[in-house]
């Protein structure tokens, strides 16, 4: 009997939990009034969720998954955030921030609820207007220019526009027939071809041109003696084509069926509705299947479109044990660089008889500098006199200058006194051999001149970095060693085998780009002292360093 009790409790909980949670379905993206696919999709509770790799691939944005913590992190240009299973708190740009529901792991793939992608940071980090309804994603690019639509009458022929702001133009008739209208500052919803077939107006082509101007044109019908272009209250552009010269009315009642269609042909879709821009003045919307009709737009417009996305990287494994993540070249035409001077103010690093290693960094750092700069590159330094800066603080300042890659300048120390050579490192949980342990051990020291709290934030953020660009920063590490070892006049062995090394460095936690730290030498060995001691040969390291920065800047197409 207690097995019996017990098969049939088991039954009803089964059964409660498949009313919470429907099997898997899909949710479909329109981009531009254009079908652009599908995800896969799962109501629980009246939340709809979809898969977060697949639908951030859709908005173009970089994806990490990772399946020991749970977690997936989002980036892009000025936006990232880190998602957990089975929370339903987020981080979303180093700010903690609750969703409506938990994040959720189903099989191989990790769940979201649609929500996240609403978020504004997330919309304007895309540059898109998003809305979500009928199971479908709306995306439009950020437009404040929109056609609201054509309104036909027996006297003439009318092409509204909406506009949140004043809107300059110029209008021109280039020949008997036609009319261009040029409207400036502008970024226009979508591009439309429309064939209205009035004896006023035949058709009209708007598109977005360059320099900020969308171009309006016109072909004028049999009928049209007389056209204008006209702004009724700041808010609609009106283009009127009728049989003599009179102002444009809109009509509350529209009196035609004008048949849309876009350049190219659009993909079948039963109506959109895109965001109004005009406030309570009355719009006109369009359906394909009936007659355009005048309403009253909301005070604040609730459905949010955007552009065509980049195109999708092919797909990968959802979840991955030792993620492979992509370092994003920023579409910047110039490469930015941090460089970090090791040490400073109290805390003077490494020191034999009168040497200190920070002089010896900043000093590197100062003319490796001057080389960055006079090789076109943006750079900035964490310090540039011999001042005091956590660590914790360098990785922010490389942040908030949004480095393309951070070069942090040490000196190396060891109680072998036969020790010695250049080595470069970047940053992994798991140091190299026993050596490299110690010189991550000997750097993080500087820790002990700090005053600082970190927060849960922090600490998420940096625990996370360690998988950031781990495969960028080694390729940059290969090309500073290799260009250090060709560079004449230094005189400090760099191996070929070793001298790439990688480490748990704390400055180079939580750093959103490509980070290395370089260790020119050994300030413990005699030789290696005696070698750096000489300011030339501290300018010559610095130069091998600046020519491996350009060799991997060139390899990765920031310059030719």
């Amino acid at each position: 009997m207690k097995h019996w009790c017990r098969f049939f409790l088991s039954g009803l909980l089964c059964l409660s939990l498949s009313g919470a949670a429907h099997a898997l379905d899909k949710v479909n993206f329109i981009f531009s009034g254009r079908d652009k696919g599908s995800v896969a999709a799962q109501e629980i509770n009246g939340v709809t969720y979809v898969d977060v790799q697949k639908t951030a691939r859709k908005f173009g944005t970089g994806i990490e998954l990772f399946a020991q913590s749970k977690q997936a992190k989002i980036s892009t240009k000025g936006f990232y955030a880190i998602l957990t299973a089975p929370l339903a708190e987020i981080i979303v740009n180093a700010q903690p921030k609750n969703l409506s529901a938990p994040v959720r792991i189903e099989g191989s793939k990790m769940m979201v609820p649609v929500e996240f992608f609403l978020l504004p940071q997330f919309q304007q980090a895309v540059d898109k207007y998003i809305s979500f309804h009928n199971g479908t994603f709306h995306v439009e690019r950020r437009f404040d220019l929109e056609f609201s639509g054509t309104q036909k009458n027996p006297r003439d022929t009318l092409l509204v526009f909406a506009s949140p702001k004043k809107v300059s133009y110029r209008a021109e008739q280039t020949n008997k027939h036609t009319v261009l209208v040029t409207f400036q500052g502008v970024v226009l919803k979508r591009d439309l071809h429309l064939r209205t077939r009035t004896d006023f107006i035949a058709s009209m082509d708007v598109r977005q041109g360059r320099n900020g101007e969308a171009v309006l044109k016109v072909i004028l019908g049999k009928n049209a003696n007389d056209w204008s272009m006209t702004e009724i209250e700041g808010r609609m552009l009106v283009f009127r084509a009728g049989a003599q010269k009179a102002p444009p009315v809109l009509s509350p009642a529209p009196t035609a069926v004008i048949k849309q269609e876009e350049a190219p042909k659009p993909a079948p879709e039963t109506e959109i509705k895109g965001p109004s821009l005009v406030g309570e003045k009355p719009s006109v919307l369009l359906k394909d299947d009936a007659s355009p009709a005048i309403t009253a737009a909301p005070a604040k417009p609730t459905v949010l479109t955007a552009e065509k996305p980049a195109p999708a990287p092919k797909p990968a494994p959802v979840i991955k044990s030792e993620p492979d993540p992509l370092a994003v070249r920023s579409a910047r035409k110039k490469m930015r660089i941090m460089v970090d001077p090791g040490h400073g103010g109290k805390d003077p690093g490494a020191v034999r008889s009168r040497y200190r290693e920070k002089d010896w960094n900043l000093d590197v750092a100062q003319e490796l500098t001057r080389l960055l700069k006079k090789g076109g590159f943006e750079v900035q330094m964490t310090r540039e006199k011999d001042t005091f800066v956590a660590l914790s603080e360098r990785s922010k300042m490389a942040n908030k200058f949004k480095a393309d890659l951070f070069v942090s300048i040490h000196t190396n120390a060891s109680k072998n006194r036969n020790a010695n050579g250049f080595q470069v490192y970047f940053r992994s949980e798991k140091a190299t051999d026993k050596e490299a342990a110690e010189v991550a051990a000997l750097e993080n020291e500087a820790m002990q001149y700090e005053e600082v709290h970190y927060n849960f934030v922090d600490a998420l953020l940096q625990s996370l970095a360690k998988n950031e660009y781990i495969n960028e920063s080694s390729k940059l590490a290969g090309y500073v060693r290799n260009a250090v070892y060709k560079q004449p006049g230094i005189g400090i062995a760099v191996n070929q085998n070793t001298s790439v090394r990688q480490a748990n460095f704390y400055v180079l936690k939580g750093v959103n780009s490509p980070a290395i730290l370089v260790e020119m030498g050994y300030i413990s060995s005699n030789k290696d002292r005696a070698r750096l001691a000489n300011g030339t040969v501290r300018d010559r390291t610095a130069k091998g360093i600046y020519n491996g920065i350009v060799n991997y800047a060139k390899k990765e197409g920031w310059i030719e």
